[in-house]
């Protein structure tokens, strides 16, 4: 089999050119390849705030949405 060597921009190129259908199915491919890295980092990040916000007294579980982008707004303007 061929291999053939595109750029990226040729290659994006080469998707917007497919049926949306198509199109889809590429983005489902590459949304599923990545996933796995997605949803551990995800727990990483939520894993760290409930640890910080216990350090800090609070239950970030119990946190509103607003409370928690309140909360995380605080801790990265910190000095």
């Amino acid at each position: 089999m061929a291999t053939l060597i595109l750029s990226d921009e040729q290659v994006i190129e080469l998707v917007k050119q497919l049926p949306v259908g198509q199109q889809i199915e590429v983005f489902r491919f590459l949304l599923l390849k990545q996933w796995g890295k997605w949803e551990s980092l995800s727990r990483y990040g939520a894993e760290k705030a409930r640890s910080v916000a216990q350090g800090r007294g609070l239950d970030w579980d119990a946190m509103t949405e607003d409370e928690h982008d309140a909360f995380i707004d605080d801790v990265v303007h910190e000095n």
